[in-house]
């Protein structure tokens, strides 16, 4: 399993190293600043251009990722519901393995058989 945690490594550095040269050279070509306004609100924020973009970029981000989560709470209660039931039975598996089981009601009982030597006639 050690290689596939060294391969996961490897993609999430070439995916991570790109995208953070991008935003890097994103950010040194943008620095002039940009008047923002939230319209109903009388708020007016002077802020490099860069830093709008990206801070949007991150609220737009977590936005999504709350919404997934949100949206996953049903499975993630079915995951833990199925779980809980999992280990029920699991349970009480092994109490059943542990207890010997009696014979079937009506079983023939086992007919001894006779020793070796004896005659039959």
């Amino acid at each position: 399993m050690r290689g596939k945690g060294a391969a996961m490594r490897l993609v999430h550095w070439v995916v991570t190293a790109p995208v953070t040269a991008v935003a890097i050279v994103f950010a040194v070509s943008n620095r002039e600043g940009v008047h923002v306004t939230f319209w109903p609100f009388p708020i007016d924020i002077e802020a490099p251009l860069y830093l709008v973009v990206l801070g949007a970029l991150a609220v737009g981000f977590l936005v999504g990722e709350f919404v997934a989560w949100v949206n996953g709470g049903r499975a993630r209660r079915a995951a833990r519901e199925r779980a809980r039931r999992i280990e029920a039975l699991e349970r009480e598996l092994a109490a059943a393995q542990a207890r010997p089981t009696p014979p079937p009601a009506g079983a023939a009982r086992p007919v001894p058989l006779p020793a070796a030597g004896s005659a039959r006639d």
